[in-house]
């Protein structure tokens, strides 16, 4: 087994059992892309068995932190079982789960998210690429309990470039439609697997659809603005809740028209929502030249800053969107706002829309702090795992 060893002092992160090492970290030693490599401490003492990938900052990442395990089909098999068992305990309300969250789950670099008898997954890291076939096998053995019988690669994502591998997209294991029917709670939405944002859809956001539905009745909130709409989840929510003027904002055309669809899907009629292909900068000025309000605004944004390096740049952006969403609500009306980039800490998150407040002016009472759903868990020891955060804020 090949050995990487630390510069002095670099060994804190994996005594913590913290999974990764920078490249600045390594006094000596290389591998090949994704071969499972002993790391030693500046002293030659064990830390770890990791992947190594020679091409990312990120030159190690950690399988496991005992000397005595061995990384091979069974370690993975293990691994995935138990990341199974967990989500299994949740006892998650929907056909979308995800059932492996990289490093969560001790798995860096692999993303699996089941819909319906699909399994979508992405393979990110030159570790997880490594084991893929073994990694393919053990996934459809360890979820033919739940009648998963296929599985579709969604590897289509610009940090793979990072590790020096291609995109890929197809079937690993099956064939076949990739057009999926989700139930959440109690409404549907449909995704197809191939084509959806990410792998499919943002599973992550279902207890926030959920509690927005609730939110929207609590408040009786009639006027409802949904920033970013892509498929409409929270517009359905929002609809659930009993909104009667409902509007989608998106730039992407078919992804409105699936929103319509859910419309439909749901049994609400279709004079309550209103889609709208448009820059959510834009629309956001233009309702407020027109002086309109709502009673909710939903603002779920892309990733503005997928790094600490464009915290700035993205911070800018978040108060802006903000401070318009503030001018626009109604007293007593309801704001949720999201950030998803790994760059803006929750705490920079709240103070960001704090400034907006400021600016609007306006202030408001915080509800509540939103995170990603529990199937996409955040541990102890991997703190950075947490990147979708959120605010649930009742403006005074």
């Amino acid at each position: 087994m090949k050995a990487i060893r630390l510069r002095e002092g670099k060994e804190r992160s994996l005594l913590r059992r913290h999974p990764w090492v920078f490249a600045g970290s390594v006094e000596k030693g290389k591998a090949d892309a994704g071969e499972t490599v002993r790391v030693e401490s500046h002293d030659g003492q064990f830390l770890a068995w990791a992947a190594f990938s020679p091409l990312s900052q990120i030159r190690v990442r950690a399988w496991s932190f005992d000397e005595a395990e061995r990384i091979d089909a069974a370690f993975f098999q293990r691994r995935i079982r138990a990341a199974v068992a967990m989500r299994q305990r949740l006892a998650v309300a929907s056909n979308g789960v995800r059932l492996v969250h990289g490093e969560a789950d001790g798995l860096p670099g692999l993303v699996v998210d089941r819909y319906g008898d699909i399994l979508s997954a992405q393979f990110l890291s030159a570790g997880s690429e490594r084991w893929k076939a073994v990694i393919a096998d053990a996934l459809l053995a360890e979820t033919a309990a739940l009648g998963c019988t296929r599985l579709y690669e969604r590897s289509d994502v610009n940090v793979r470039e990072l590790e020096g591998l291609p995109e890929v997209t197809g079937w690993l294991r099956g064939e076949g439609d990739t057009g999926v029917t989700l139930r959440e709670h109690d409404i549907q939405l449909t995704l197809d697997v191939a084509e959806g944002h990410k792998t499919g859809y943002y599973l992550d956001q279902r207890e926030n659809r959920a509690l927005f539905a609730r939110l929207v009745r609590q408040f009786g909130c009639q006027r409802v603005l949904n920033c970013y709409s892509y498929t409409g989840g929270f517009s359905i929510a929002a609809l659930a809740g009993g909104a009667t003027e409902v509007t989608s904002v998106d730039s992407s055309g078919p992804s409105l028209a699936r929103a319509t669809a859910h419309v439909a899907l749901n049994g609400y009629d279709p004079a309550r929502h209103t889609a709208l292909d448009a820059d959510v900068n834009a629309t956001l000025r233009q309702c407020l030249q027109e002086g309109k309000q709502f009673d909710a605004i939903v603002l779920d944004p892309p990733k503005f800053a997928p790094t600490a390096a464009h915290a700035e740049r993205a911070s800018r952006a978040y108060k802006d969107i903000n401070r318009l969403a503030f001018k626009l609500l109604a007293p007593g009306g309801l704001l949720l706002t999201f950030s998803c980039s790994g760059g803006i800490s929750a705490d920079l998150f709240h103070k960001i829309v704090a400034g907006a407040g400021m600016d609007a002016p306006a202030d408001g009472y915080l509800l509540q702090r939103l995170e990603a759903a529990p199937d996409h868990p955040t541990t102890v020891c991997f703190p950075e795992g947490e990147y979708l955060k959120g605010l649930v804020i009742l403006k005074k």
